[in-house]
């Protein structure tokens, strides 16, 4: 390939690190190297504007945002407060007006709004989730772990770990409010925790920490209506889980749209799921180790035949190439050492 591509991996700063690594990637080879470091308190969770220029990212402060130089590295425009804790994932919206930040700690919705030269100004929405989970540890109280926009950009989904639930909004950028006007009631004590859509957006895939599964819905609406449909679950491990150990993690789709990955820590593997584009139903292939401990995030490389792997406990990110053929991973080298990453996000570099 002849395009130039980076990597940015958002970690927590209580120990050594101190923010953002930049790493140059290998496309060809599935290597990271890194490059530097880009200080920002507890980056635990970036992503990218829609126009490839910006880069926001999770911060003590609230939420940071950074200007994507030509080199790949990161220059900071400014840093607001989201009127609570800090949070844990981020989303924008196609159109560039909003990032929307999910509160693992406070259960809160926060939508932000951002200006064109990538200036973040103020909150302009925010709900707080109500409601009691099970008697279990992680679950027993409101923890907003994913909010995500639907395909066609009309309604906001937030993921909540806590409850069991994933409730879909409609924004009214006119009276600045988020309406409730769906709720995905999930097994209970499933703990969904991250939530994708395919290439279509006929199809949504939500991960659940707790039950260490996935829930594939048939996603479609109305005008007024969002509807999720119930197709398939299928466990995020091949054989036997542990329920006192094993948490199912991260979740990406590769970027051909025919192949979903995830991870379950514990067990610390990465499987692999065919899509069916038809159906939108999953079919298992492999299930590997991710030669490293408590697998938080995984990025599928941009030609589709390499694999990123976040360790969150043994300060790690693994690299492997698919071997789509023979279903295994094959490890590229030595992990690259990083202190307590918790994201990855790959991308590439405009002219």
């Amino acid at each position: 390939m002849s395009e130039r591509y980076v990597a940015y991996v958002g970690t927590y700063t209580h120990g050594s690190s101190i923010g953002i690594h930049i790493c140059d990637v290998n496309v060809e080879e599935g290597t990271l190297t890194e490059r530097k470091v880009v200080p920002v308190n507890n980056s635990s969770y970036i992503v990218q504007s829609k126009n490839k220029k910006f880069l926001y990212s999770i911060a003590d402060e609230g939420v940071a945002v950074f200007r994507i130089l030509k080199d790949g590295d990161l220059e900071l425009i400014n840093k607001v407060d989201i009127n609570g804790m800090r949070g844990c994932y981020l989303s924008v919206d196609d159109h560039g007006r909003y990032l929307n930040v999910a509160g693992y700690h406070d259960g809160k919705v926060t939508v932000v709004h951002t200006h064109k030269d990538g200036h973040l100004g103020n909150v302009v929405a925010e709900v707080f989730h109500k409601g009691l989970g099970s008697v279990a540890e992680r679950n027993f109280r409101p923890r907003v772990t994913c909010t995500i926009p639907t395909p066609d950009d009309e309604f906001l989904c937030a993921v909540d770990n806590g409850i069991d639930q994933v409730k879909i909004y409609k924004f009214n950028n006119v009276k600045d409010k988020l309406l409730l006007v769906y709720i995905l009631r999930c097994d209970l004590e499933s703990g969904p925790r991250e939530l994708v859509f395919d290439k279509s957006g006929r199809f949504a895939y939500l991960i659940c920490e707790l039950a260490r599964k996935i829930d594939v819905y048939r996603y479609s609406h109305d005008e007024k209506n969002v509807y999720f449909e119930r197709i398939q679950s299928v466990s995020t491990i091949i054989g036997e889980a542990d329920p006192r150990h094993d948490a199912a993690e991260a979740i990406t789709i590769a970027p051909d749209g025919r192949h979903l990955f995830c991870t379950t820590a514990g067990i610390n593997s990465t499987t692999m799921f065919d899509i069916d584009p038809e159906t939108g139903l999953l079919t298992p292939q492999f299930c590997l180790p991710t030669s490293g401990a408590y697998p938080k995030d995984i990025m599928v490389f941009p030609d589709n035949k390499h694999l990123a792997v976040v360790n969150h406990e043994s300060n790690s990110i693994t690299t492997f190439t698919i071997d789509y053929e023979n279903n295994v991973l094959m490890m590229k080298g030595r992990p690259l050492e990083i202190e307590t990453p918790n994201c990855i996000l790959i991308t590439k570099l405009e002219e």
